[in-house]
C-alpha cells in the first residue's frame, strides 16, 4: 500500500447490518469494487463491504 493511498477496512458483519439500516439501501445499491484490485485488504471475497477513509469522509463499496 502507498502512503498516499487511502486506507481501505473490511467491515465485520455487524458494521455492514448497521451501515445498511443507517444508509436504507442494499449491498446491491453500493458502488462496487473490483476482487482484483490491489487495494483491497487480504482474504477480502466477493460480497464483502469496504470501507475507505479519506480526509473528506468515509466511502463504502461492495467487493465484485
Amino acid at each position: 500500500m502507498h502512503i498516499l493511498q487511502p486506507k481501505h477496512i473490511k467491515l465485520n458483519e455487524k458494521e455492514i447490518e448497521e451501515l445498511l439500516s443507517e444508509l436504507n439501501v442494499s449491498k446491491a445499491q453500493l458502488p462496487k469494487i473490483l476482487l482484483t484490485d490491489h487495494v483491497l485488504p487480504e482474504n477480502c471475497v466477493i460480497g464483502d463491504i469496504i470501507k475507505i477513509k479519506r480526509n473528506e469522509g468515509d466511502f463504502f463499496r461492495v467487493v465484485v
